[in-house]
């Protein structure tokens, strides 16, 4: 099974730039999409459809043009969850998981925490969160939470680690994604990949993308019963059609 995701900020804009004929020629099992920013109303289903994804799921937040996310399939799951069952981060649209047969594969968008109470609201989310994955573990144990973490966890993921006290890199959200994978989770990408600096999000702001000054903050977590079946973990930093490029992990059957 290949496994992309993707912080597309905004699908509507992503189409626009070209996503739909990227997706048809990236051509994964299943993409999870993060920041859709809109409702399964407004979206010409058929492109999707049309480019080999008949089975797709879209779960977005109260708020118009905020957050989302998705999971696009080109077989159809047994199972698709739609949020948590947790109101504090459900209404704003940040987790759908969809159960196939060996695997299930969650799309998740972690809040950012751009000012104070947004940070509290992270920090909040990120306690519900690893509870929820460690509790659905149990009954779920071959999992892929792939998505935007809006975290980088070590140095060698973001290209100036004196960045001590902006959100992104906080000691506590970095010690939590720690614990989070420390919890049973494998960062597929660090695993066959542990000396490599590339990065998946880059600011619009001074040339940051073109420069590299980029930050890891996109990952494909994978439960440690699928470990022996990672094949593959790359960055598709060629993608740009959002500030975040995708990710990539590839399970052998």
């Amino acid at each position: 099974m290949k496994i992309i995701s993707y912080n597309v900020n905004g699908i509507r804009a992503a189409v626009n730039k070209g996503f739909i004929e990227w997706l048809k020629g990236a051509n994964p099992d299943v993409i999870c999409l993060q920041e859709i920013k809109a409702m399964k109303e407004q979206l010409d289903l058929s492109l999707f459809e049309d480019a080999g994804y008949k089975y797709n799921y879209w779960y977005s937040a109260q708020k118009k043009g905020y957050s989302g996310v998705a999971i696009l399939s080109k077989t159809e799951p047994n199972h698709v969850e739609y949020g948590t069952g947790i109101e504090s981060m459900d209404f704003e649209g940040r987790n759908i998981r969809a159960d196939f047969n060996g695997v299930s594969v969650m799309s998740m968008y972690l809040p950012s925490g751009t000012n104070a109470d947004r940070l509290s609201y992270k920090f909040n989310y990120m306690d519900e969160i690893l509870e929820y994955v460690t509790n659905l573990r149990n009954t779920i144990p071959n999992l892929v939470v792939c998505g935007d973490y809006n975290i980088c966890h070590e140095a060698i993921d973001i290209h100036n680690p004196k960045m001590k006290g902006v959100s992104g890199f906080l000691p506590e959200e970095r010690e939590w994604l720690g614990n989070f994978i420390d919890s049973g989770l494998i960062d597929s990408f660090r695993h066959l990949n542990p000396e490599r600096v590339e990065y998946s999000w880059w600011s619009y702001r001074a040339n940051a993308r073109a420069n590299n000054k980029g930050w890891r903050l996109d990952y494909a977590m994978v439960t440690k019963p699928l470990e022996e079946k990672i094949k593959r973990a790359i960055i598709l930093t060629e993608a740009k059609h959002s500030d975040h490029c995708p990710i990539l992990v590839e399970l052998e059957d």
